[in-house]
């Protein structure tokens, strides 16, 4: 569905089900109070993924560490973090010098811009990772208002994005697309399009099916070809949550996108000397960046209209 911004009464803006009610009353906010609040939403969810980013792969390395320590009766001698780790605890701090922030220091872009992207305790660097993806969900936000208008599918479409940015966040910097990201997107997909939310349910379930099958199958020819695996089990699975969220119709530009991509990047890098010809670059982002362009853009590549 391309971008569109809408002008029609709220009954018109609202999809079916559940999302009634939401889609209602955020119709009724003037629209500069609806793209402040998108805004403001975007950078806040920016930030809570600056945390997913970090912390999930070092809760999970941290499980399996703990499980292969009792599976092979050895003592888990931890890792020098608090027994409380996760999401939510213990709160932000500094990852050079454990300097716990103040609020004044978690504010979105503000604090990285204010402090000049160095830590107020230790002075080390702050990656510019950090405001870059709250930016990212701001505009996120704020394209998902502008494409679907105040109401529940708009919400949808920027947790689908939220998911992407902190997938791909992930990949970039571990090169691994964790189930505890792609499963839940995938079960998510198949949720909101009950009624019909993006794509039919039925497109939603062979989306998802051809969105496995199809990386699976790429993966078995160049292993039999070539010898060596293609890509990761976490590229299908990311696949087939987006075919789940976008309907099967949305396949065949979402991996025309993102092989364009992965490749102009890939051969950009390597004649620049940034990586090896023989190095793997991770895919998700590339498919990442084919769904939000086919979600806020529609198909334009695509020859027949699938879904």
């Amino acid at each position: 569905m391309p971008i569109h911004f809408l002008s029609a009464s709220a009954s018109d803006l609202v999809p079916a089900g559940p999302a009634n009610a939401i889609g209602a009353a955020l119709a009724t906010l003037p629209p500069a109070l609806l793209t402040g609040f998108a805004i403001v939403l975007g950078l806040i969810v920016g930030s809570f993924l600056n945390v997913v980013v970090h912390r999930l792969p070092i809760m999970l390395e941290r499980a399996w560490r703990a499980d292969a320590a009792e599976a092979t009766g050895q003592l888990f001698a931890g890792d020098g973090l608090p027994e409380r780790y996760n999401l939510w605890l213990p709160r932000s701090a500094c990852a050079h010098c454990g300097h716990v922030l103040r609020a004044w220091e978690n504010i979105p872009v503000l604090s990285w811009l204010a402090l000049r992207g160095r830590c107020s305790h230790c002075h080390a660097r702050v990656s510019a990772r950090y405001p870059l993806i709250e930016l990212a969900g701001a505009a996120c936000a704020v394209l998902a208002l502008a494409a679907f208008g105040p109401s529940g599918k708009a919400l949808a479409a920027f947790a689908l994005c939220a998911a992407l940015i902190a997938a791909s966040a992930i990949d970039l910097e571990h090169q691994m697309l964790y189930d505890e990201i792609t499963q839940p997107l995938l079960w998510a997909g198949l949720i909101v399009n009950l009624w019909g939310t993006f794509v039919a349910l039925h497109t939603a379930v062979i989306g998802a099916i051809a969105g496995y099958l199809a990386l699976w199958c790429v993966y078995w020819v160049f292993r039999l070809l070539r010898g060596v695996e293609g890509m990761g089990y976490g590229d299908f699975k990311l696949l087939a949550a987006l075919g789940a969220w976008l309907g099967w119709g949305a396949l065949p530009q979402i991996v025309v996108i993102a092989a364009v991509g992965g490749a102009v990047v890939g051969l950009v890098a390597t004649w620049t000397g940034r990586m090896r010809f023989e190095e793997p670059l991770p895919f998700g982002p590339y498919l990442a960046a084919g769904a939000l362009v086919t979600l806020f853009v529609g198909t334009p590549l695509y020859f027949v209209w699938g879904t």
